[in-house]
């Protein structure tokens, strides 16, 4: 049920020239709860209706109709204040939660519409660091928030595995590499060796004329050149795969930068049709100086693609392709200007899409202040954080639950999970401070928090003795009125609400945060509250609260992409 639309229906009844719709995106929820479920601020209303606020409020709860879903009406300073009433409250959320199961939260929004996400799409033959979680798991919430929500999502890595850097990488490769230390050690010897390059790049400047003069080789199709690139792509796949493993997350395509090379004529023919394409000392430029923004590079002086003009290729192909109705490109805020330029492309393209491409920035990820660099080899590999925080939760599990069965696969499941929820529970447009310590805190707000809170619902049932089958999906609300009770209830109606404006926003982090707020809720209760008490009516009602808290914790772990162990 939706209160405020209930609500805003049954007022505007009453007041005439007001429609319900304006009504509902007026009502909110009071900071205090002893003040009401639902208010109305009335101050937007006065000029319309030419009354005080203080007046209309009281017109307003003096003469709201009476409904089985609303206990009273009081005017406050302008305010309207409605409470719900308990019992039906505690009856309707209850309910909608036992028969949706899987589906609670969910709403079909996006029904017949597609939704393109572009994420994680790290560099090929560099290693997979810290900096890469972050657009990998915001991608993968907002994958899985657009899809129950109804969409049809489509989830793209698009690796980046084109570029000057390969001619670098194979410089590198001959000059100072061996197959059998790469066959070895993998993508850290591609990554040493790329280093190396650098470092005696600035001893040897004429390095990067050989890296350029090799990549022009790799782009015309050079058999050698082209053998090396798909080396380096499998041996970076071998360390990519075991990341993605081990966050739990796949993709629909990965299709990078390479696979639009020969998709870029179009749009060549097409700037050329518009009159966009500009002369600059032999390169071909797209002047953006109307929309206050720099030029932006679309071909080089050897007639050569860049990331803009590869980027417009994909988004045309995408369009054609899968018909999106929103193209989702997550990246770090740094990206922000090459984003605007090439979303400003399009348009002037006369591509009527270009408003439904959207980027998603985030913060970077910084090392005690210092920006990771991959030339210079400081960064901390994703891999070696994941197993430090596996490792960390094996010693907790030996030191409080030895006996416990699946020590090992807990252990990954919350070690991993702490690790992700860690980066999705702030904002994502924060920068962050690598710091070990805080990356491997599980102590409050946290991750292990909520797992360990939805463990807690199914050790629970388990101790009943009851199944999820065997709760009705009727409660009486009559049992569950207690202030801890309604609070709990309260959070989990709010659940649908969050995950939308999560969707929204396209801020995971709302859906991060609000498990916190019903997980604790839900121990506020559990200490409150005896559940297996004798009296069985009461004991299967504080059952079904149960059964809905593991419901909702379980829907939004998975959402943000969370494992759920039924045991901790």
């Amino acid at each position: 049920m939706d209160y405020k639309q209930l609500l805003a229906g049954l007022i505007a009844s009453g007041l005439e020239g007001v429609e319900a719709d304006t009504l509902r995106g007026l009502i909110e929820y009071p900071p205090n709860p002893e003040l009401g479920d639902l208010s109305l601020p009335c101050f937007k209303l006065s000029k319309q209706l030419r009354k005080a606020p203080q007046a209309i409020a009281e017109e307003i709860a003096s003469g709201l109709p009476e409904h089985e879903a609303f206990e009273r009406a009081v005017a406050v300073s302008g305010y309207c204040n409605v409470t719900l009433r308990k019992s039906a409250f505690a009856a309707a959320v209850a309910t909608e939660a036992l028969t949706e199961r899987e589906r609670f939260g969910s709403q079909n929004v996006g029904q017949g519409r597609t939704v393109v996400i572009d994420f994680s799409s790290p560099n090929i033959a560099k290693p997979f660091h810290i900096g890469h979680l972050r657009s990998t798991v915001i991608g993968r919430a907002l994958y899985n928030i657009y899809t129950f929500l109804g969409y049809n999502t489509v989830g793209i890595n698009h690796l980046g595995d084109w570029g000057t850097q390969f001619g670098k990488q194979i410089v590198a490769y001959l000059k100072w590499g061996n197959e059998q230390q790469v066959e070895e050690n993998g993508i850290e010897e591609l990554q040493r060796l790329y280093v190396k390059f650098h470092e005696e790049a600035e001893k040897q400047p004429q390095l990067e004329d050989e890296a350029r003069a090799w990549f022009v080789r790799l782009e015309k199709g050079d058999e050698e050149a082209k053998r090396l690139w798909k080396w380096f792509i499998d041996i970076s796949f071998k360390e990519f795969d075991k990341i993605y493993k081990l966050l739990g997350v796949t993709f629909d395509s990965y299709a990078g930068e390479s696979f639009y090379i020969d998709k870029t004529e179009p749009v060549i023919s097409r700037l050329k049709e518009k009159g966009l394409l500009e002369e600059d000392d032999g390169a071909m430029i797209v002047r953006l100086d109307d929309y206050n923004m720099a030029p932006a590079l679309m071909f080089k002086k050897d007639g050569g693609s860049l990331y803009h003009t590869r980027d417009v290729a994909a988004a045309v192909y995408r369009k054609q392709h899968y018909d999106f109705d929103k193209c989702i490109y997550v990246t770090d805020y740094a990206q922000n200007l090459h984003f605007q330029q090439w979303f400003k492309i399009v348009e002037l393209m006369g591509y009527e899409w270009a408003g439904d491409l959207h980027h998603v920035a985030f913060g970077r990820v910084s090392l005690e202040g210092a920006r990771m660099s991959t030339r210079k080899g400081n960064v901390i590999k994703l891999e070696d954080l994941l197993q430090q925080a596996i490792a960390k939760t094996r010693d907790i599990i030996e030191e409080k639950h030895p006996d416990l069965e699946n020590k090992d696969e807990v252990a990954e499941q919350v070690g991993v999970g702490a690790i992700v929820f860690n980066d999705l529970s702030a904002n994502r447009i924060k920068d962050i401070v690598f710091s070990w310590e805080e990356a491997l805190n599980f102590d409050g707000e946290t991750g292990p928090y909520v797992q360990y809170s939805y463990a807690r619902t199914c050790s629970l049932l388990a101790r009943a003795g009851v199944s999820a089958e065997e709760l009705p999906s009727e409660v009486d609300g009559e049992l569950l009125q207690e202030k801890e009770t309604i609070d709990v209830f309260r959070q989990l109606y709010l659940f649908r609400e969050k995950v939308e404006l999560a969707m929204d926003k396209m801020e995971p982090s709302i859906v991060s945060r609000h498990l916190i707020d019903i997980a604790q809720s839900f121990n506020k209760f559990y200490y409150e509250h005896h559940i297996l008490v004798d009296d069985e009516a009461v004991r299967r009602a504080r059952l079904a609260l149960v059964r809905c808290v593991q419901i909702a914790l379980g829907n939004g772990l998975r959402l943000i992409g969370l494992k759920t162990p039924e045991r901790i």
